[in-house]
């Protein structure tokens, strides 16, 4: 993987090549296979507005 250890923009840190970083992604989900399962956030820690948020959307029928 790609990365830049002259901060860019201003930001500090290493920057990642986001074309390597979805390659090697891809790479590692088909090494894990189907079982792979990625649990949902809880949302134990929701603002009011968010759920507001998410209640007016799942209201016109889409799932976030």
């Amino acid at each position: 993987m790609m990365s830049k250890d002259k901060p860019t923009g201003g930001e500090p840190g290493r920057r990642v090549d986001f074309a390597d970083f979805a390659a090697r992604l891809i790479r590692r989900r088909e090494q894990l296979g189907d079982d792979l399962v990625i649990p949902r956030n809880g949302g134990n820690r929701r603002t009011a507005s968010k759920r507001a948020l998410l209640e007016a959307i799942e209201a016109t029928g889409k799932r976030w």
